[in-house]
């Protein structure tokens, strides 16, 4: 499971990469220290996969830690992002993560 997790993070990565949606700079420190779940208040929804998501999972997998098995990030990229022509493209790599981590192991 760790290694599939992987890949679709990988996956994940280039896909935002192939949208223009990688930043080189990441947001200012504060932006970090939100509580508010996806840092709504603070970073747009891709700063969040790029800054806070995608780190930490792969710390995760770095540290062979168990994975989330209940994992929920579509519904709320398809509402914040919902007139974005390339949320369909980009859901595909977090639905594949989502479907995998919510198996049973």
């Amino acid at each position: 499971m760790h290694q599939q997790t992987r890949l679709h993070l990988q996956h994940l990565q280039h896909t935002m990469t192939r949208l223009a949606l990688w930043q080189s700079i990441p947001p200012n420190a504060e932006a970090f220290l939100s509580e508010q779940p996806f840092a709504l208040d603070t970073m747009q929804p891709t700063e969040w996969l790029q800054w806070i998501f995608i780190p930490r999972m792969y710390a995760l997998l770095e540290s062979q830690a168990p994975l989330p098995s209940q994992i929920a990030i579509s519904p709320y990229l398809e509402e914040a992002l919902k007139e974005a022509d390339y949320l369909a493209e980009l859901l595909v790599p977090i639905i594949e993560i989502e479907k995998l981590l919510q198996q049973p192991c």
